[in-house]
């Protein structure tokens, strides 16, 4: 009788659980971000003497794709005292267009005795918040976060415990043959070559994974999403997957800054010729023709973008972008639904890739032991910061380590049993969640007032956010300015760059005096925000476009604002793919796909309302009593975006309007738990 009461309790409780949680009533067990025992487990796994004591390279291996291109691999092996070993290993694939050769020159300055573990120590050490620097605190952090070794595509205690580790120069770059075209169909099924060929090589047991950061990591999704049968695991920092929709024309503007970076890395780099092969006198001519065939790839794209004053001036490569049926932009488009290798992923709230990181992940069709999503408060070039220390995730290398070790050697080792979302959740701490967004989070919609809420700081206009319609029947009026250079949006452009100033990384006030401000009374419990945002606004504009760009943001009680997440759209580039957004049970958008489609285009009529539905990333924060929401709107992202020259010849740039009007409200949708009070 007694074993029979037992079972009917943890039934009982099995099933009122999720019930008592989601009413607050019961607290769940505390997940552990950091990864408690398994991960000094890792650690100690990772730091262990090595199984092998050095590390041999085949320099410059060639690779013979099946239209004849030649690419270019050094191959990392594992090395005794009689040279590589001949025992099979498994073997990881790192795709780089900033050639293997300044990787090769990151990996042997990582690889310098003691010096790196020093710096790494020194790093955590080092704290300039007391002078407004705190961004490049976090920045430093990457080195003790394990991230140079991502960098490099290359770990040298990773290849000594008994690892191949193959770095490819992408088609068109660096020693490869061919013609570069940045994530194009061509690239994307070298990568599934690249990874069969690795698993028929007689030192590869055949079980293969990917690691990399950045472009290496958007690689990795692109190859698992074809299947090739060899690929085993997939370890992705801070990557990509709808690159259109992400930065390189999000709402419809360029994501200039670090599109002109990148295009002017990689087009610079692929002409440095290997000169080992000059003085062997092997010098590849089939490399020179390629390269002098091609000089300057994409730039037709880029600035067809910037410079066409009409359609009919865009280049045919410009045009692709604004053409959601087109090859190049179908590529960009990406795709995780297909992924069946074992993936961990690692992003940021403030990355490049924010937008896509959290859809791709939840789109990759596999059990949460097999997929794990961890969201760090970072941007592109810090990510990973800090990780290693108490509270937080396990170091990048040492995660790498341990998820290649449970799906290419199948050690267990119970990273299978890490959380699926580790995130640190802004405002707070670092948690462990089972689902996210939260699915007990109720999108509520804040509407726009005119009404001061009392902000004493300079903006265009302080108006307030409510939970019901007022009867405002007012416009306001909002023009470009330049000062969101000093910006949440500035620093996620320049990868962080301009986030080592607090003054524009951490605080909005600076870059509000060119907005709308929108904020709500103060919370009186913690609440918290959970999954993307959107915003509707009902515009008027006194030309046929407009540019709209939106924050939302945490009010502290002194005054800080912090923006949680960002948006921008072109007006007339507004009209919506319903089939791959999402709405709240009211049928509200919760995130609004734009089309971005230049046959779709619908210029503005001066002086008539027009309704925009803008996208905001998703994020995990929460408001702590006392803390206010807000929503920032201004008419540019200047340095963020920069709109296509038709854009700016129909805009003119002329200030533009909000209509506030109870008949057609403006309001934010946002998914919200806990007792705000509002």
């Amino acid at each position: 009788m007694t074993r029979w009461i037992r079972l009917l309790l943890r039934s009982s409780i099995v099933l009122l659980a999720p019930i008592l949680i989601g009413a607050g009533l019961v607290v769940p067990a505390r997940a552990v971000p950091d990864g408690g025992d398994l991960a000094a487990a890792w650690l100690a796994t990772y730091e262990a003497p090595p199984k092998y004591p050095s590390v041999y390279i085949d320099w410059d291996v060639p690779i013979t794709m099946s239209d004849g291109t030649v690419l270019k691999a050094n191959i990392y092996h594992p090395a005794d005292a009689n040279g590589p070993i001949t025992e099979p290993t498994p073997t990881t694939v790192s795709i780089t267009p900033y050639t293997k050769l300044m990787q090769m020159l990151l990996d042997s300055a990582v690889s310098i005795p003691v010096l790196y573990d020093a710096i790494g120590q020194l790093a955590r050490m080092l704290d300039f918040s007391a002078v407004g620097l705190g961004g490049l605190t976090d920045m430093l952090k990457i080195v003790p976060g394990g991230a140079a070794r991502m960098f490099a595509g290359v770990d040298r205690k990773l290849i000594q415990s008994g690892y191949t580790q193959i770095v490819v120069d992408a088609r068109g770059t660096g020693f490869s043959q061919g013609s570069w075209t940045a994530f194009s169909p061509t690239e994307q099924h070298d990568g599934t070559e690249i990874v069969d060929w690795a698993a028929r090589q007689p030192w590869s047991t055949g079980k293969i994974g990917m690691t990399g950061y950045s472009y290496t990591g958007i690689s990795q999704l692109q190859t698992a999403q074809q299947q090739p049968s060899a690929l085993r695991a997939l370890f992705a920092v801070n990557a990509g997957n709808d690159l259109t929709q992400d930065f390189i024309a999000t709402g419809g503007a360029l994501g200039m800054p670090f599109l002109a970076g990148l295009l002017a890395v990689v087009n610079a780099a692929k002409f440095v010729p290997d000169m080992v092969a000059v003085l062997s006198g092997k010098f590849d001519w089939k490399w020179f023709q390629d390269r002098v065939s091609s000089p300057f790839s994409m730039l037709e794209l880029f600035f067809g973008y910037i410079l066409a004053l009409n359609p009919d001036m865009m280049p045919q490569a410009t045009k692709d972008v604004l053409t959601p049926s087109s090859t190049l932009r179908t590529a960009w488009a990406g795709g995780t639904d297909k992924i069946q290798a074992p993936t961990l992923m690692v992003g940021g709230w403030h990355d490049l890739f924010t937008y896509s990181q959290v859809r791709a992940f939840n789109n990759i069709p596999l059990p949460a032991d097999q997929k794990k999503l961890i969201m760090a408060d970072t941007y592109h070039f810090n990510g990973g910061s800090n990780f290693g220390a108490p509270g937080l995730p396990p170091r990048l290398d040492v995660l790498q380590r341990a998820w290649f070790d449970k799906w290419l050697k199948d050690i267990d080792n119970g990273i299978d049993t890490y959380d699926p979302y580790v995130v640190k959740q802004q405002g707070g701490d670092w948690i462990g969640l089972p689902q996210f967004p939260r699915p007990e989070a109720e999108y509520t919609r804040m509407y726009l007032s005119a009404a001061p809420s009392g902000n004493p700081f300079p903006v265009v206009h302080d108006g307030s956010l409510t939970p019901a319609v007022t009867e405002d029947r007012t416009r306001l009026t909002i023009s470009p300015g330049i000062l969101p250079i000093c910006s949440r949006d500035g620093a996620i452009i320049s990868g962080g760059a301009i986030a080592a100033l607090d003054l524009c990384g951490r605080d909005s006030r600076v870059a509000e005096a060119n907005a709308l401000t929108f904020t709500s009374t103060p919370v009186a419990e913690p609440t918290t925000i959970s999954g993307p945002i959107a915003l509707r606004l009902n515009t008027v504009h006194d030309t046929s476009d407009g540019v709209w760009t939106a924050t939302i943001n945490d009010v502290a009680p002194d005054g800080q604002s912090t923006a949680l997440s960002t948006g921008q759209l072109i007006a007339s580039l507004r009209k919506i793919d319903d089939t791959a957004s999402t709405r709240s049970p009211n049928g509200d958008y919760t995130d609004p796909y734009p089309e971005l489609s230049l046959t779709n285009r619908q210029p503005t009529i001066p002086g008539q309302p027009t309704t925009l539905d803008i996208r905001l990333n998703a994020v995990e924060a929460i408001l702590q009593p006392g803390h206010r929401l807000r929503v920032d709107v201004f008419a540019s992202n200047f340095p963020r975006s920069l709109p296509p020259g038709l854009v700016l010849a129909d805009s003119q740039l002329a200030p533009q309007h909000i209509q506030l009007d109870p008949d057609a409200p403006s309001f934010v949708n946002v998914p919200l738990t806990g007792r705000p009070g509002w």
